[in-house]
């Protein structure tokens, strides 16, 4: 059990592991709790393991630290589970603060995912029932102290803000939590209702806004210093697979602040003084790579290969009945979505400190539980001897979910190898600059679609047949055994079939899945960045074929209540088409959450595509922050535009075109859209709301266009056909 994760002080070099790693347990008094919790509150007291998950830390000073146990990359989660806890708790919002939990499965697990971590848009629905009932299991504490500390019956306590009053008494939580601490804990607790929310669906601030603006020191990863710090930067193959076979390091050992030169087996690792310099003695290095094992093919090679595979039936994922027969107009049409890469505005980078025994990973990790095992993998040490410090992520998009932690694995190697060198622990920080994530990092997987879809006489779909070809993300990966079924990779073929919200008739899909050396993992919204903008655009295009209104034609196939309430919602608030603009519509499920988009769109003079407003209607169970739901809905939307205006990654002979935003060119200010959000009040439990704003946005711009031009985009980005 423990109160407080690694300590906030960063300890000085030399420090022994022992005494930092150590999570220090009740050291403060107060009372600390989690859910499923255990007979009584001495145990957490003592710091054993008595209580199972503890999520909430009241302190003595009175402060209230909800103990986060999902990274927060800006998607706002630490304030959602923040919010549970005050409201349940009945505590002031003034006196709530946060703290990322330590690298613990048995205590933290992600019960939808089975591991620490954080992703899939999991966080609150994950966290709804857990938290809120950890909050409440507080308050019940707390009444009970007052009520045994005043003499008082304990109906006659309450609180609110924070402050505890029974008769004639009052008392902060603060001042009680020490006496809640001896308290039992009770079997069961009763939750509020809605009429009772104080914070919930209604508004709480932002945890994590003053200290970004404030300048916070120790925030993300790019911020941590330390005695003795050391920086390291990689030099890796140009192309993925290629084996480093020489190296001339002379010339950087020369330069000015290196330290270092290490060679591990498919790279070389310059450790200097500081990042800078790290990064001119790398670029110093003279390699010679064997490239017979890599991926040597480029864009156009893989791309003939994909449109060859187009005309071979694939894997079955959806069967249906099909009757051509009845088909009195045919929409066919083959699309092309590149590869993508994730780009942070924090590139990657994790501090490590390894004494022989013991590690500790200071980095925004995403899934705790893979970074500690592997971490203790490759140093030979026990994974709870490798502590993991979670900071705040400068941003994601699925970037940190690494199914191989392939940079803490990294980080792992260069503090043994200097260790086994040098004979002294000193932390490493090591940093990935946006060139090499670019260049040499993870990506959204290149797919192409063949869709063939039919229409009777009365304007009805009777046939749907879909070819889907792209890299599985989870084959050949730990995660095969849960996301491929049949020989299908579930992430391409997310939101089709019966993963739809659509009922059509005639639908079936099957699947190609080449073998690429490309390394590839999910980004935002994962196969539902491809498979909506297939599905929304055929779906359009069939409408005005059917002579329908796109609406009321998405209405015929759309048999779930919540997908058809969001389109309407959108509908109705979009009001009347302005002049000189035409519209485009998308609906969407993912993550269990909907979202309907639409989107007026002008096209310049220069022919150029200009997305003025954007109409939502979203629908993610209870909104348990209005505001942050419109601002990831907001977020989602930019991010998904920027990548079908101009974003591509391509290859020339295996190695990747672009390195940076002046040729990876992502979303400016002047391109993003005024976004009006318009949040359905459900009380359903909470769903997704991290990824589901981007799927939509495409399709809706793509039907927008086809509207103004005649032609829909089938071959992304839109710079591609001159449009952006």
């Amino acid at each position: 059990m423990l109160n407080r994760i690694i300590s906030q002080a960063v300890p000085a070099a030399g420090t022994t592991r022992r005494g930092f790693l150590k999570l220090s347990a009740g050291a403060a008094g107060g009372l600390i709790l989690g859910g499923a919790l255990q007979p009584t509150a001495a145990a957490a007291q003592a710091g054993t393991d008595g209580l199972a998950t503890p999520f909430v830390h009241i302190r003595p000073d009175n402060t209230v630290v909800v103990i986060v146990k999902h990274l927060d990359m800006g998607q706002g989660t630490a304030t959602g589970l923040a919010t549970l806890i005050a409201d349940e708790l009945d505590a002031d919002a003034a006196q709530v603060t946060t703290e990322f939990a330590p690298a613990n499965t048995g205590l933290y697990a992600n019960t939808l995912l089975g591991v620490q971590g954080t992703g899939g848009s999991t966080a609150m629905p994950n966290s709804w029932q857990q938290y809120r009932e950890a909050g409440a299991t507080a308050r019940a504490m707390f009444v009970a102290a007052a009520a045994e500390t005043w003499g008082v019956d304990p109906s006659d306590v309450t609180i609110s803000k924070g402050e505890i009053s029974g008769g004639p008494n009052t008392a902060t939580l603060g001042d009680m939590a020490t006496a809640a601490a001896r308290q039992g804990v009770p079997d069961s607790v009763t939750l509020k209702t809605p009429d009772q929310w104080v914070y919930i669906g209604k508004s709480f601030p932002r945890v994590d806004v003053a200290p970004k603006t404030q300048g916070a020191t120790h925030m993300f990863g790019m911020d941590v210093a330390m005695d003795g710090l050391m920086y390291a930067v990689s030099l890796r193959s140009p192309r993925f697979g290629g084996v480093l076979v020489g190296l001339n390091e002379a010339e950087a050992r020369a330069m000015p602040g290196v330290i270092d030169v290490i060679r591990l087996p498919d790279r070389a690792t310059v450790i200097a003084e500081s990042t800078w310099q790290a990064i001119q003695a790398r670029n110093a290095l003279a390699a010679e790579w064997d490239f017979s094992n890599a991926e040597n093919r480029g864009t156009e090679d893989l791309r003939a290969e994909y449109t060859a595979l187009l005309d071979e039936d694939g894997i079955a994922f959806h069967s249906a009945a099909v009757s051509e027969a009845e088909e009195a107009k045919v929409v066919e049409a083959d699309y092309f979505f590149p590869y993508l890469a994730h780009t942070p505005m924090e590139p990657i980078d994790v501090t490590v400190l390894f004494d022989g025994t013991e590690a500790a990973f200071w980095t925004g990790s995403q899934i705790q539980t893979l970074d500690q095992n592997i971490g203790a993998q490759v140093l030979g040490i026990d994974p709870g001897s490798v502590k993991i410090e979670t900071l705040w992520g400068g941003g994601s998009f699925g970037r940190r979910a690494i199914y191989d932690s392939h940079y803490v694995a990294e980080a792992a190697m260069i503090a043994q190898a200097w260790l086994q060198t040098h004979g002294q622990a000193r932390p490493i920080k090591l940093v990935w600059t946006r060139e090499d994530d670019v260049r040499g990092g993870y990506y959204r997987p290149m797919h192409m679609h063949r869709v063939r879809a039919g229409l009777d006489a009365e304007g009805n779909i009777t046939s749907w047949k879909q070819r889907v070809v792209g890299q599985g993300i989870a084959i050949g990966t730990a995660f095969e055994q849960f996301m491929v079924n049949n020989g299908v990779d579930a992430s391409s073929v997310e939101g089709l079939g019966q993963h739809s919200a659509y009922t059509i008739p005639g639908w079936s899909v099957d699947v190609h899945h080449p073998l690429v050396g490309v390394p590839v993992l999910w980004w935002r919204s994962v196969g539902h960045t491809h498979t909506a903008y297939v599905v929304e655009t055929i779906m359009d295009e069939l409408a005005e074929a059917a002579g329908a209104d796109p609406v009321e034609f998405r209405l015929r196939y759309l048999t779930d209540p919540r997908a058809r309430g969001v389109l309407e919602l959108a509908a109705v608030k979009a009001g009347t088409i302005p002049a000189g603009l035409t519209r485009g519509i998308a609906v969407h499920k993912s993550f269990g959450s909907y979202v309907a988009e639409i989107a007026d769109v002008r096209i310049r003079e220069d022919g150029t595509v200009k997305v003025e407003r954007v109409t939502c209607g979203v629908d993610c169970g209870v909104p348990i922050n209005p505001s942050n739901i419109e601002a990831q809905i907001e977020g989602g939307l930019g991010y998904g535009l920027s990548a079908i205006l101009r974003e591509e990654i391509t290859m020339t002979a295996g190695e990747v075109d672009q390195s940076n935003f002046y040729d990876y060119m992502p979303l400016r200010i002047a391109d993003m859209p005024r976004v009006d959000v318009h949040i359905v009040q459900s009380t359903e439990a909470p769903t997704g709301i991290g990824e589901p704003g981007t799927p939509p946005i495409g399709p809706a711009v793509a039907n927008a266009v086809r509207r103004a031009t005649g032609k829909t985009v089938r071959e992304l980005p839109f710079s591609r056909q001159g449009l952006a």
